[in-house]
Parts: structure tokens; sequence; C-alpha cells
């Protein structure tokens, strides 16, 4: 493209040359490299030293735009939250005098600004209404970020002009170009500091000369490119009328400023005419763009045209809308209108991209093979129309009188007779040229289509570089995959007839290119790739790939499949490129499709993990988890509620709660039901279905999704029984520790006038030895007084609770030692005894004495239970400890005494004789000294089934040595 940038002026070169004229031209040639080396030097070390001492200078400004009125400066503007704003300048005050120096001009006032500096106190002395006024005013660094947005569009410019220059510096258009893109450098970079010192002044001028000259060179250039316009050819003075307007404009400024007073209101009406006149040219060079793209010939030049146009265009449209024209209405600039000049930096960008990226990739091959397929058609419609003319003939000759209208009868039938010919030749062309990829071709697009019903990513590239290999006969491809979320990268997923394939960077497929608009990237020489990193240099050659072809679906490329040339070294022609932008379409949804498939198939995984892991929360906790839906059936039933309610989850799982709940819990669920909100059942009895009573502590609560919509409810069930009996047990042990206490205090006061009366009543009795009557009433004394201190003995037996030394017993012993004492009794009351207990029992760690009197109150109970005789059975055997199992074949005892039974003073015995047959301490006892051993004591009954105690004793721990 380079070459064919502005060809005009060049002439035809006569076919003989003199040496002198050939010696000119070289010289002509190296005095302008030399001369454009040195001005684009200056202009550079111009630039850079400008930049400096930009940096190193500070411009004060007052946040106020003064006029020269009337011998005065008059604030036209003052900016929102400017110095002059806080400072309190309203428009129209009148500037007379800065620190008591007189500013009544432009010229002045920069002078005091400068002398005051930026941030440092000031005195504005200042005429509001006829109204003398002193403000005090703080000066700020004026705003010059901008400058450095445009010195990078400068940049721009030089970087593109120098690229034109060193590559194609034998073109004839380059030159212009060149100068073109050095004056737009200097416009851009040189920015005058304000101290107006020699060095400001050429900066000042070289911005000036610039600005003239950027329109009319670029004018220039559209009006020559790629070739001059007729009418410029016809009228050779356009070229130079294209000049005149700057240079008048350069005079008018040199002129104002020499002869006219300085003053900032002729500085802006300059400034505005140059703007005027910069926007117009651009405006007209656009106009000649587009009217030059319409119009262009070549496939080549329209593409070339049509990145320029449209940059153009992009260029200044936003400047000329939003800068120029409210720049010409009196607005000064503003931020918006500041940010619009940005919008120039696509003019370099656009002119650089058209003219050395883009290119036509396959034109050779495309001549080569459209001149083989169109002398292949030309033949077939010489024989079809030959056909066409011998039958029309015939039907003339053989049918004279059918005149014109057979004539146009037999061509219509004989067309439509050749047309399934026709296409039948043409198949056969396709076939001879394309030979064994024919097939292939004419199914790829089927293939396409066919690619989203595979689900295997890794098998669905397989069988497309597979197909794309056979199809177009390339030497090598790839298939790069994009790496997901996060930054786009793309990583070679599959490959063919390639083998260096680790260690590339290819972060060249991520960056934006304009190509990929047009459907491909292509790199006709994959060792030369200038506008590349060197790392992607690298990578390109490496992989020696031609074309690049995204792969996208959803406005997003997830695929880009690469393609080198053909085994016989040929490009791909532009037929293949279409057939694999269209097949990269179908390839980008089936790439997201398997990669969606994948997803949901790991989500899958994941939420059945999930799944198993909540339910192995829910199986896993020691309460039982139900949970019913709308409609009061039961969705979910674990482990702990099918050991609970002894029903396996299988015969309950979609059941309605009323068929498998007590009706006393259903009627209560389905009163709580109606209240929202969590609701509590405490210390409810649960029946089960094998004939249990359950204790458990109920939770109702809604059951809602994510979006707290009640789907059903959850049911929570805490098994409290046991705790219930522990509960029961330490009340127990509460009220023994307080009557064992109390017990202490009453045996040691009754044990003293119960001796008393028992010393008395002996002596009472061996004076009245020979009185009957009186020795009786003594001796029942006597034996009343006996019962009362065991009442009181026993009472200090329960309240000692310490003291007493334990040692390894062996309980089978202490049992029948027990046996032994009662053995008269039992005999006397016809009480058949079972011993069953079990032998070489492990000993424990307790008092024999205690013990036994633990087991003599339980023998005792068992036969004052059993009046009309029968059996007593005592078992013991050995597991987790030693266990005793007591039970009779007695009367039982009540529920409702069952809880009471451990209660001092409480008995169920029946009195005899018109007295209580017991005290109501022996089992408060024996429930004492197990606990003292710790042991447990449970109890089993119904009244008529007898009674069955079981004792519970840990086992001995010997030390170990070890």
């Amino acid at each position: 493209m380079a070459a064919n940038v502005h060809k005009a002026g060049q002439e035809p070169s006569s076919p003989r040359l003199v040496p002198s004229t050939s010696m000119n031209k070289d010289f002509q040639v190296r005095s302008t490299v030399i001369l454009l080396a040195l001005l684009t030097t200056a202009a550079i070390v111009y630039a850079g030293y400008n930049f400096q001492a930009e940096r190193s200078f500070q411009l004060p400004t007052d946040g106020v735009w003064w006029v020269e009125q009337s011998g005065s400066l008059v604030a036209a503007r003052v900016d929102e939250g400017g110095p002059g704003t806080r400072a309190g300048i309203k428009v129209g005050d009148q500037l007379t005098a800065i620190d008591q120096h007189a500013a009544t001009t432009t010229a002045a006032l920069s002078h005091q600004l400068f002398r005051v500096g930026a941030w440092s106190k000031t005195t504005y002395s200042l005429v509001r209404q006829a109204v003398p006024v002193d403000v005090v005013l703080i000066p700020v660094p004026s705003e010059r970020s901008q400058y450095d947005w445009l010195r990078l569009i400068g940049l721009i410019y030089l970087g593109v002009g120098l690229y034109v220059l060193l590559r194609r510096w034998t073109a004839p258009g380059s030159t212009h170009f060149y100068i073109f893109c050095l004056v737009s450098f200097i416009f851009y970079s040189f920015h005058y500091t304000g101290k107006l010192n020699p060095f400001d002044w050429t900066i000042y001028w070289g911005n000036v000369v610039a600005w003239m000259l950027q329109p009319a060179l670029f004018l220039h250039f559209v009006l020559t490119f790629p070739e001059r316009r007729q009418f410029v050819r016809e009228h050779r003075w356009v070229i130079p009328a294209v000049y005149l307007p700057g240079a008048v404009l350069l005079g008018v400024h040199v002129a104002a400023l020499q002869l006219l007073r300085a003053s900032e209101v002729l500085r802006w009406n300059l400034d505005r005419l140059q703007m005027a006149y910069l926007a117009a040219f651009f405006i007209a060079a656009a106009v000649v763009l587009v009217n030059t793209y319409r119009w262009a010939g070549t496939p080549i030049l329209r593409q070339q045209l049509k990145w320029i146009t449209r940059g153009t265009i992009l260029a200044i449209t936003p400047f000329t809308l939003f800068y120029v024209i409210p720049y010409l209405a009196g607005t000064l600039p503003e931020n918006t209108m500041k940010v619009s000049v940005l919008s120039l930096g696509l003019l370099p960008l656009t002119f650089g991209y058209a003219i050395f990226r883009y290119r036509l990739m396959d034109v050779d091959l495309i001549f080569k093979r459209g001149m083989v397929y169109t002398l292949s058609a030309a033949a077939i419609i010489g024989a079809y129309f030959a056909v066409v003319a011998a039958v029309a003939e015939v039907v003339h000759a053989r049918v004279p009188s059918s005149g014109p209208i057979g004539l146009v009868l037999a061509i219509v039938v004989t067309a439509l007779v050749f047309d399934p010919v026709r296409k039948w030749i043409q198949e056969r062309i396709d076939q001879f040229f394309y030979r064994t990829r024919y097939d292939y071709r004419k199914t790829l697009i089927e293939f396409g289509r066919e690619l989203s019903a595979e689900t295997d990513l890794d098998e669905m590239l397989s069988s497309v570089v597979d197909r794309l290999s056979r199809t177009l006969l390339v030497d090598r491809m790839a298939v790069f995959l994009s790496g997901g979320e996060g930054p786009v990268r793309f990583l070679l997923s599959k490959s063919f007839g390639m083998t260096q394939t680790s260690g590339l960077d290819l972060s060249f497929l991520a960056a934006p290119r304009p190509e990929v608009g047009a459907g491909h990237i292509f790199f006709d020489n994959t060792h030369q790739v200038p506008r590349e990193t060197p790392s992607a240099q690298q990578t390109i050659a490496r992989l020696d790939l031609n074309y690049y072809i995204p792969c996208r679906a959803q406005k997003q490329t997830v695929a880009v499949l690469g393609l080198g040339k053909t085994v016989e070294g040929d490009f791909l022609s532009s037929e293949d490129v279409e057939l694999l932008e269209t097949l990269a379409g179908y390839l980008g949804i089936a790439i997201q499709n398997a990669r969606l498939y994948a997803s949901l198939e790991q989500k899958v995984a994941e939420y059945e993990r999930l799944k198993d892991f909540n339910e192995n929360i829910v199986e896993s906790i020691n309460v039982g988890v139900l949970a019913v839906d709308l409609a009061d059936r039961i969705e979910s039933w674990n482990s702990q509620m099918e050991v609970m309610y002894a029903l396996p989850r299988w015969q309950v799982l979609g059941r309605p709660l009323s068929e498998i709940l007590p009706a006393a819990f259903v009627e209560e669920f389905y009163r709580v039901r109606q209240n929202q909100g969590i609701h509590n059942l405490y210390k409810f009895r649960l029946n089960t279905p094998t004939g249990e009573s359950r204790i458990v502590n109920v939770a109702i609560a809604p059951l809602v999704t994510r979006k707290f919509n009640v789907i059903g409810r959850l049911i929570i069930m805490d098994d409290i029984t046991e705790r219930i009996e522990l509960e029961a047990q330490l009340s127990q042990a509460d009220k023994l520790s307080s009557i064992g206490l109390l017990a202490a205090g009453v045996a040691h006061e009754v044990n003293t006038p119960l001796a008393v009366i028992s010393s008395y009543a002996q002596m009472l009795s061996k004076q009245l030895q020979g009185d009957p009557q009186r020795g009786a009433l003594l001796e029942k004394i006597t034996k009343q007084t006996f019962r009362a201190s065991e009442i009181v003995n026993n009472l200090l037996n329960f309240s000692r609770t310490s003291g007493t030394e334990f040692t390894e017993v062996d309980v089978n012993r202490i049992i029948h030692d027990t046996l032994a004492l009662l053995e008269h009794q039992f005999k006397t009351s016809k009480i058949q005894v079972h011993d069953e207990t079990a032998a070489h029992l492990p000993p424990i760690s307790g008092n024999a004495g205690r013990l036994q009197q633990v087991f003599l109150n339980l023998f005792l109970n068992a036969k004052d239970a059993m009046a009309n005789g029968g059996t007593l059975r005592i078992a013991t055997s050995n597991g987790e400890g030693v266990s005793v199992v007591v039970s009779d074949t007695g009367s039982g005892i009540a529920q409702e005494h069952i809880q009471r039974i451990y209660d001092p003073f409480f008995t169920t015995k029946a009195s005899r004789e018109g007295q209580p047959r017991g005290t109501g301490l022996g089992l408060s006892v024996s429930y004492g000294i197990i606990q003292e051993h710790a042991g447990k004591i449970r109890v089993e009954s119904r009244p008529g089934e007898g009674t069955r105690f079981y004792l519970d004793f840990p086992l001995t721990r010997k030390a170990v040595n070890v």
C-alpha cells in the first residue's frame, strides 16, 4: 500500500536517461533525506526540551478570562471552582491593580502573575459597579494534562511516518506522507510555556506554522491518493491553491502580532479563524475520501480507503461538533471540548493500519484459478448456446410455418432440458478441479452443523482437525481454546503437523485487532511480523501458521483455528477462507455447547456430592429429622427416626403424616402449623408402633427455599427419654443429699432422749419385776425405743456419704451371705429363691457392708411384696460392668408411685396390727449407697406382674505397669 500512497507527480520515465539526469536525481534524493533527517532531529529535540521546560515551569492562572475593554481588564468568564471563584471575583468586575501594581492589559496581568507565582497570596484591586473592592487570590498552575495526550497523538504520527519512510523510502508518495506526519508531530507536540523567551517564541511560531501546513498537506494527500483526480490533472493550479489559505492566515497572524496592539480578544479571534480553517480543510478532505471510496475500482483499494475514510470521519466529527463549532460560536474551551480533541488520534491510527497491514491474501491464487474456472464456464456457456442455436435452426428448417413463436418455444424447451446437463458438467468440472477434496468440501458445512451433537470436547476437536486437514490439504493446523473466565488467554488444544508446541506466547491472539472484524487474521510472512511483540514474533514464527480464524459464540471468541499453507505451498483461496469462517461459527457454538455440557456434568456431580454430604449430615446427627411437603406427605425420614420410631424409611416416604405418627402428635402439628415461625413441643410423650413410649422435644419449622418460599415443614425430634431418667436420678440425688443433711441433725438430736428413755425404762423394769402388768408396759416402751433407735441409725447411715473404705469385693459372695441371713424368713414366707449368679464374676470396687445393706433392703422388700409366697430371682452378669437383676412375683408397684420410691419415708407396704410395716428409708439408703459406688439403679414394675430391679456397677480398674 505504501507504494500506492500518493502516486501523483510520477511522470512516465524516459526509455533513455542521460547520466546527468541520474546524478541530479540521486543528489536530489540524498539532499531530501539529509534535510528530512535534520528537520526530524530538530523537531524531536525541540519537542523534548519543550516538554522538559513545561514540566519545570508552572504557568500561574487565576481562573478568570480577562478581556480588554475601555482601557481596563474586565472579567468575561470565571471558572467554577477556580481561584477567581474562591476569591469572590464575578463576571463584569474590572481589574485595576495586583498588589498595588497596575494591571490594565493582558501583558501586564501576565507579568504580575509570573511575579507572584503559583500558590502565593496576592491582592486583586477590583471595581465592581463603581465600588472599589480588594480580594485575596491564590493563583494555581495551569491545567496542561491535555498537552500530554496531544503529544501522544504527535508521536503516533511520527512513528507511522518513519515506518513508511524507512520501509518504502523510494516510493514517490512516501516523502509527502512523511512530511505530513512530521508537521502533524510538530503541531501536536509544540506548546509554548508562557515565558516568551527566544526558545518559547520558536516553539510558538513552530506550532503556528505547523497549524497552517497540516490541513493543506492532508487535503493535498487525499486529492492525489491513490492517483491524481481528473480535476486536479486538468487544473494544475488546484494544488498551489490548497496552500494559499494557510499562507494568508500565517501572514495575518504575523501582521497582527507585529502591527496591532496585542490583546486577549485579538489572540482569541486569531485562534478562532485558524480553527475554522483547520476544520474546513479536514471536512473537505473527508468529502474527497468518501467520493474516492465510492468510485474505487479494486477491492484492495476499497479496503484501504474504507479504513482511511472511516478513520478520518471518526476523527474529525467529534472534534468539529464538540470543539470547533462551540469555539467558533464564542464558547471557551471546557473539559468536554478538550476531551473531543483526543478523537484526532484516530486519524494516524487508521492511516497506519490501512497503509501497512491490510492486504488481500490470495489475489494471485484467485487470479490463476479464476482464469481456469472462467475458461471452463465459458466453454459450458458456448456449448449451451451452440446447442440452443442448433435446435432452433432445426425447428425452423423442419417446421418453417411455426414462425417466430415456434423458434422461441424451441429455445425455451432446449434451455430447460439443457440446464440439468449444464449443472452436471459444472459439477464434473468442480470434481476435476478439487479432485479428492470435492466430497469433503461438499459435506464440510454439513459436518459443521453436526458438530453440536458431539458433547466430548476432545473428540470433537480431533474430528475437526482430521476433517479440515484432509479437506483443505494444509500442511499444519492447530486449535487454540480460550482459557475461560478472567482475562482472555488462549491455550493450544489440538494440532496437526506441528512439533514445537511448548513455551508459546499466545497473547497476540487475545489482542484486539481490526482484522478480527473482517473474519480472520493473516500473516503472509510468519517470520516478519514487526507489529507484534518480540515474544509474539517468536511464537508466530515457530507455529508457522498463516491464518488465524476466530470461532465466536455470543459475541465472544471461544477458540481460534490456525492453518498454514497447503501441501503445495499455496495460500488458501478466498473460497476456502469463507468456508472456514462459516465453519468457525458452527465450531464456536459447538465448543461452547461442549463446555456447557462439561460444566453441567461437573455441577451435577458437585450437586450429587453436596446432596450426599448433606444427607450424611442429616443421617449422622443424633436427632430425628423428617420433612413433609405442603400436603403433609413425608418426603424425608432420617436413620435416627428409623431407630426412634421403629419404622424403616421405605415404609413412610410418600405417605401422609397422619398415617404414620400418633393422633395426639398430628393434632398438635395441625394446631401449630397454622401459625408462622418455629414452634416447640417440650417433653412430648410419643408412643411408637412397638408399644414403647418415648419422651421427645419437638421443633416444627417451615421448610423454605433460598427465595424464602415455603415448600413444606421440617420436624426435628430429640429423644430425651434417657435424659429425663438422668434428670430424675439427679433430682433424686439432690433430694437425698438434702434429706441426708436433715437426717444427720435429727439423728443427733433424737438419739440422746431415746437413750435416756431406754435407760430409765430398763431401770423401772428391773424394779418392777414382780408386777407383770407394768412390766409388760415397760417392755413395750423398751421395744419401741429400740425401734426408734433403729430408725435413727438408718437415718445416720442414709446421711453418711463418705468415710467408708472401698476394696475389691465379690458381688456374688455378698449376695450369698445376704441370702443366708434371710433363709429362715424366706422359708416361713413360702418364698422360693432362684440363684442365677454367673460364675467367675470379676470384682468391683466397693464396701461389702454397704452393698449387703442394699441387697438386704431389696430382698426384704421383695419378701414383703409376696405376702402369699412367690419366687425371688437373683441374676448376675458380666459385660461393660457387673450387672445384678433382682426380680420378684409380688404385687408390683403402681406407675404413679414409681417416681417416688426413692423418696425418704415413702412406703407402699400395708400396715399390720395397726402399725406400718416399713419406714420408707430402705430404698432411699440403697440409692445413696449405689451412687457412692458409681453405679446405677433402675426399676421396672407393673401392678400384679411383679417388680424387677437392675443394678449396674463399674469394674475395678487395675494399674498397668509399662
